[in-house]
């Protein structure tokens, strides 16, 4: 993954609230990277609304 690139959002490992579900399907852009629990790299996504939260690198696909 690298930042500016396009992704998909596939599957959600976690429950997440209502704001997150919406974006299952939907494309957004890679804005950055964050360190998750120690033992991995979670991918800030961005969508065509400015709504922007992370996921899991399995949890998303380049478009």
């Amino acid at each position: 993954m690298e930042i500016g690139q396009k992704v998909k959002v596939y599957r959600l490992r976690d429950r997440v609230s209502p704001p997150v579900v919406k974006r299952l399907g939907q494309v957004g852009t890679v804005k950055g990277f964050r360190m998750t629990d120690g033992s991995g790299v979670g991918v800030v996504v961005q969508f065509d609304d400015n709504f922007s939260t992370w996921f899991f690198e399995d949890e998303i696909k380049p478009t």
